[in-house]
């Protein structure tokens, strides 16, 4: 509450305050002794006053060389491959940095392929049925002839009768259930805390065969939230240097544990993954795992052998999932290894990766304010598959009306859009197994089932919605990808990075 004027209070002339302002200093009565003791004093505070521009300078001129040469921002619906393009960015621009992180990216590997095995235990469970994330739920209902459809909801039934060998598998595979929570729990502790029973922990049975849990509360993939770093919590973890609490080191040692554990059930996984009566059940049933982001189970032999160490295409193809906004700066390194040009050579590039699921696409628009590209990653090869988090939306048409909000956005006519039509190879061998694609986008109509007419197609109609906006001036351009193809996927980056260039040269007026 402002403190009361009181009515006597004085008048004030400003003007007459003004006139007096600065004060005159009167050095007349000083002594020479004072005059020197001033002299040095003011000598003092120059100086003082010199050291603190000369620091205001010096973080000036470290904001401006902080401050990216480049943003790009990669945006997309969940699971459509952006974090994976992220990777082929860091792969190809900074691989000393990328091959750094590889003992965090065996965690993720052991991780997915540890869940593969689990669901695959679950159809030998003598229970109710399992609910496939892969299963293609909901109908496209409504919204018209444009708008693609998708089957029924689908259940995932466990095997009827269980052969002695099955069984024998079941019981040999069970201890990967601890696995999994161990593995999840160290990448993401906040969204798996410690349970009684888990790996290294207490338990309160004493069983090493713990029972499959619930369908409905079995994750099909675990998360991690932006700004976690949980890539660090690998580094220098296992020489004892006392960096990690204790708690994290004993978490860390579960996991050495886990990774013991998947050696031992090499060969079973591979037994597993080959049965005929697991093949066929999945193949009655229209499950294909092989279709699924971070599938490992056709290279068991390879991933889960003593010594193991992620290869550049192991990286790219594991799976996780991000919560959030995350800005990644990515220093430009040699143009040997990284193919850059000389000048490009220490650039900062600031690439900013963001979760695409429906909850988290309100937090996207303070990024989009000075981008110089927006890279829009459209899974084609989703064009049978729902949204996650709504069965009732098909995932390629969310891609349609997602894409379409972002090229009548404000923030973003000065940016330079680009097209990734990613996961090209999925789609290929979905339409090699017989999907027809006019089933699920009725407006294909009777075009051929093949994958450079459906490409074709879904190219026509992304680039007609970025041509509606009269605004949008600049090129668009349009990219086929398999982002876990590092080679194919380099030629695209080579080609964007071009793009980025040139039209910022545009932009300047240098071309």
């Amino acid at each position: 509450m402002p403190t009361p004027v009181p009515h006597n209070a004085p008048s004030i002339d400003l003007e007459e305050i003004s006139s007096h302002w600065p004060p005159v200093a009167d050095f007349s009565n000083e002594t020479p002794a004072q005059r020197d003791e001033r002299l040095a004093h003011e000598r003092e505070a120059k100086r003082i006053n010199d050291e603190i521009d000369a620091q205001i300078e010096i973080e000036k001129s470290e904001r401006r060389r902080r401050r990216p040469d480049i943003r790009i921002i990669l945006l997309g619906q969940a699971e459509s491959g952006k974090s994976t393009i992220l990777r082929n960015f860091q792969l190809k621009y900074a691989p000393t940095a990328f091959r750094a992180e590889a003992e965090a990216w065996r965690a993720v590997i052991d991780l997915n392929l540890v869940r593969s095995v689990t669901f695959l235990l679950n159809l030998l469970e003598e229970s109710g049925p399992v609910t496939t994330s892969t299963a293609n739920a909901g109908s496209g209902g409504g919204g018209g002839t444009e708008r693609p459809t998708s089957p029924s909801d689908t259940k995932i039934m466990p095997l009827r009768l269980l052969t002695d060998d099955l069984r024998r598998l079941r019981v040999s595979l069970s201890p990967l259930r601890n696995i999994e929570e161990s593995l999840a729990r160290f990448i993401s502790p906040d969204h798996y805390p410690r349970r009684v029973g888990s790996l290294g922990g207490k338990s309160g049975s004493g069983s090493s065969s713990p029972s499959a849990p619930p369908p409905t509360e079995r994750a099909f993939e675990v998360s991690v939230r932006s700004g976690s770093r949980w890539k660090s919590l690998f580094k220098g973890s296992g020489g004892g240097s006392g960096a990690m609490s204790k708690a994290r080191s004993q978490e860390y040692e579960e996991v050495r544990n886990a990774r013991r554990v998947i050696e031992a059930c090499r060969e079973d996984m591979v037994a597993l993954w080959n049965h005929p009566a697991v093949r066929a059940g999945l193949a009655d049933q229209s499950v294909s795992l092989e279709f699924q982001s971070g599938f490992f189970l056709d290279a068991v032999d390879r991933i889960a052998a003593p010594g193991y160490e992620p290869s550049p295409a192991d990286i790219l193809k594991a799976r996780i999932q991000t919560l959030g906004v995350e800005e990644h700066p990515l220093r430009v390194e040699t143009n040997q290894a990284g193919g850059s040009l000389a000048w490009e050579h220490g650039q900062l590039w600031s690439i900013i990766d963001v979760g695409g699921s429906r909850a988290l696409r309100a937090a996207w628009l303070p990024y989009f304010d000075d981008v110089n590209m927006l890279l829009f990653i459209a899974p084609v090869s989703a064009f049978n598959q729902t949204l996650t988090e709504d069965r009732s939306v098909n995932r390629l048409w969310d891609s349609f009306l997602l894409w379409k909000s972002l090229c009548v956005h404000k923030l973003l006519k000065k940016a330079t859009f680009v097209l990734l039509l990613n996961k090209y190879d999925l789609l290929d061998a979905k339409l090699q197994s017989g999907i027809e694609f006019r089933d699920f986008v009725t407006s294909y109509r009777d075009r051929p089932n093949k994958t450079d007419d459906v490409l074709q197609y879904l190219k026509g109609k992304f680039s007609a919605i970025y041509q509606q906006d009269p605004q949008n001036t600049l090129t668009l351009h349009v990219h086929v990808t398999c982002a876990t193809d590092s080679n194919s996927t380099s030629i695209v980056l080579t080609r964007i990075r071009e793009v980025i260039f040139r039209d910022n040269f545009k932009k300047a007026n240098l071309l």
